[in-house]
């Protein structure tokens, strides 16, 4: 799959992947379906649903170290910045030779363009929050993400 074909997916994945109703128990039950498949897969993540304004769900798998916890947190940071998928992010920037800092002005520190952080959406507002795992090649962590929202959905 080329850049451009996975920047269609990503982009279609984003207008289909949208909750009608979110609650706790919705965290819970994502949360650790998202847990279940990563343990699964004996998957080293960090799993991470959180709104804009306070995490709600975070479990750090056997392999995991804290340094998930920091790519989470610029994942998670960018997704809210931006409303948009990480993997996104970059092969956006990636097609135009920038960087988060120089389209943006994103500080690296707290921000990253790596695959892993997907946008929590709610119908009629759209990114609530953000949906976030670290541990995988890119790619892996985004596809973990839209697997485990895909089934929640029953999509």
């Amino acid at each position: 799959m080329t850049d451009t074909d996975l920047l269609a997916a990503v982009a279609a994945q984003e207008k289909t992947l949208v909750f009608e109703r979110f609650t706790l128990e919705t965290v819970w039950t994502l949360g650790t379906a998202l847990r279940d498949l990563a343990l699964a897969r004996s998957a080293p993540v960090a799993i991470d649903i959180s709104l804009r304004d306070r995490p709600l769900f975070h479990a750090a798998l056997p392999g995991a170290g804290p340094d998930n916890a920091d790519w989470i947190r610029r994942k998670r940071n960018t997704v809210l910045t931006l409303g948009t998928s990480t993997l996104a992010v970059g092969l956006k920037l990636k097609a135009s030779g920038e960087t988060l800092e120089s389209r943006y002005g994103l500080p690296l520190r707290d921000h990253a363009a790596h695959g892993g952080g997907f946008p929590l959406l709610l119908a009629g507002l759209g990114c609530i929050g953000a949906i976030t795992i670290s541990g995988l090649p890119q790619v892996e962590d985004h596809g973990l993400v839209v697997e485990g929202l895909e089934r929640h959905l029953g999509l």
